[in-house]
């Protein structure tokens, strides 16, 4: 997926990228919900998933920055507002985060 990023980036070149990203599992039940999919958590990858696709495409001095660590309430008021249980959005809390991602491409 950072395939064509890497391609385009002359060597030495910087992908910066705002993302959310999810640290850990996420449940399978919030990631089918409509509005987390409109809200970026659906599609959203976890940690070790970003930093491995950034580096299995090449890339190095990988970061991912948080800033911003969702809490309970804004899971809770995201999923409830999707009719899912508040004991579900108590899980998805603190594990969505977003981040400030980069990586550089070799010289």
């Amino acid at each position: 997926m950072f395939r064509e990023a890497f391609r385009v980036l002359r060597p030495g070149g910087r992908l910066a990228v705002s993302d959310i990203v999810v640290r850990g599992d996420l449940d399978p039940l919030v990631r089918r919900t409509v509005e987390a999919w409109m809200g970026c958590l659906a599609g959203a990858l976890r940690e070790d998933e970003y930093r491995l696709g950034l580096d299995e495409t090449g890339f190095v001095d990988i970061e991912i920055e948080p800033t911003r660590v969702h809490s309970f309430d804004d899971a809770r008021d995201l999923l409830e507002g999707a009719g899912i249980d508040e004991q579900l959005a108590l899980a998805a809390g603190g594990d969505i985060i977003s981040a400030f991602d980069r990586a550089s491409k070799p010289m």
